[in-house]
């Protein structure tokens, strides 16, 4: 059975992006559909931000509690419930989705569809719904929000192996015994680190040179100090040749370093090697959608893609993919399409926190990128044993690095290794954002003792 209904707005996907804006358009009298094909919230909420850092957090609390005695604590032995682990983790991923669910029910004029959305013209959607039913709904605007997946490698055996990836890692019920890692991104970083202090032996095998490609190198080589003396072995320069399955608990990968060949063997295969859009199932070209080589959809600076009145916003249109774009993404349309501003993605900041221990807080130029640019710098770096509440907490490891522009003051960008890394950035950001001069943080009078008067001494070491 066909249903065929007209919608002012259908929004495909309910990521960071599409959720709001689906609420937005809603209220005000937009009669609007948004189609979902398994669980709302999108990544963010089901496999991404919500469910590791609610990991991240199990396996900070099991690393401090191994070392309280540091603090004079005797805790006795520590053990990891696993399994009460994950039953956290999924207990607050459901009151997510659910909180989501209920507040569609409740919003006028929005009509959530369960189903697999695909063009089948140049502003028609059909719908396979999860019942098998099928129905057709049609707009004259129309927004993309439907996401990546992990991107897989073309690599000899993998077929024939159980690897896992960011999504189907999270569902293991048993903690991996060793698991080998292949990447060096945010993602690898974090799941290292989490599964090191869960108790698994862990192996990271990059590509590259360095760990966080993107980093400046003193950055990311103190971050894989930080790491290898946790204990979880990493590889640099290094590329996976084949992969097989050695027994019935053990993988065991071909890894090439430089001009010599070694065999790593582990119990459980993360691949995190970056993302793949999800735009094949859409039949982008039935409506004329214009994708990049890599599939992303191509958009302009108000998100619009190269069909009027269809848009598309978060990950899926390439980028930098993280929540707090996608939900810039939804202000844009928001004010351009309610407001009849013209708000644009043009200029804007991107900032991001990975969230190892001690976290990673960026924003702006690193000094690689202002190098490149030939533009003249001056940079500050501090150590965190140089901050007087990251010693009293014994939480000493990492460096500040900060940018300043010579001939204005302003703060061009800035990389915080360290205790609340992500809480100091923001800072930071915000003085960004008001052009604040740098003498202005160098010289106010923060509260002692907080991290933030840590910005006093760094400010003064510009050289």
């Amino acid at each position: 059975m066909n249903q065929e209904e007209r919608y002012d707005a259908v929004i495909i996907g309910a990521g960071q992006g599409g959720k709001p804006l689906a609420t937005a358009l809603a209220k005000k009298g937009w009669k609007t559909a948004i189609i979902e094909r398994k669980y709302v919230g999108g990544t963010c909420i089901n496999y991404g931000c919500t469910p590791t850092k609610a990991l991240i957090a199990s396996a900070q609390m099991a690393f401090e509690a191994r070392r309280a005695a540091t603090y004079g604590v005797d805790t006795g032995p520590v053990r990891v419930d696993f399994k009460a682990v994950k039953a956290r983790k999924n207990r607050i991923v459901d009151n997510f989705r659910h909180s989501i669910e209920t507040a569609f029910e409740k919003t006028e004029n929005l009509t959530l569809i369960y189903g697999e959305a695909r063009f089948i013209g140049h502003k028609m959607i059909e719908v396979v719904l999860n019942d098998g039913d099928k129905q057709t709904v049609t707009s004259e605007t129309i927004v993309i929000d439907c996401g990546t997946s992990a991107k897989t490698p073309q690599l000899p055996g993998l077929d024939s192996v159980p690897y896992l990836t960011s999504k189907t890692l999270l569902e293991l019920d048993e903690l991996p015994a060793h698991l080998v890692v292949v990447g060096g991104g945010y993602i690898s970083v974090e799941f290292s680190q989490m599964y090191r202090r869960f108790g698994s032996e862990v192996t990271l095998v990059v590509r590259g040179k360095q760990l966080l490609d993107r980093e400046d190198e003193d950055i990311a080589t103190e971050l894989t100090s930080i790491l290898e003396a946790e204990g979880i072995h990493i590889h640099l320069n290094s590329e996976v040749q084949a992969v097989r399955q050695a027994g019935a608990y053990a993988l065991e990968l071909t890894v090439k370093t430089g001009d010599s060949t070694q065999l790593l063997t582990g119990s459980h295969l993360l691949l995190a090697i970056g993302i793949t859009p999800n735009t094949a199932a859409l039949n982008l070209e039935a409506a004329g959608i214009v994708v990049d080589e890599q599939g992303f959809i191509s958009v302009n600076d108000k998100l619009e893609t190269s069909q009027p009145g269809i848009y598309a916003l978060g990950d899926i249109k390439g980028g930098p993919a993280f929540t707090h774009i996608a939900y810039d993404d939804f202000r844009i349309l928001e004010q351009n399409l309610l407001k009849g501003e013209s708000a644009t993605i043009t200029g804007r900041q991107v900032p991001y926190t990975v969230f190892t221990d001690p976290q990673l807080g960026r924003i702006g130029l690193s000094e690689a990128d202002a190098r490149k640019q030939g533009r003249a710098v001056k940079v500050g770096r501090m150590p965190m044993t140089s901050v007087a509440r990251a010693i009293e907490t014994d939480h000493t490891l990492g460096l500040m690095k900060v940018l300043v522009d010579p001939e204005t003051d302003l703060i061009v960008g800035a990389a915080i290794l360290g205790m609340e890394g992500g809480e100091l950035m923001s800072m930071l950001q915000i003085a960004m954002l008001g052009d604040l001069p740098y003498p202005r943080l160098r010289d106010a009078i923060f509260a002692h003792p907080t991290l933030a008067e840590s910005l006093n001494n760094l400010f003064s070491k510009l050289e």
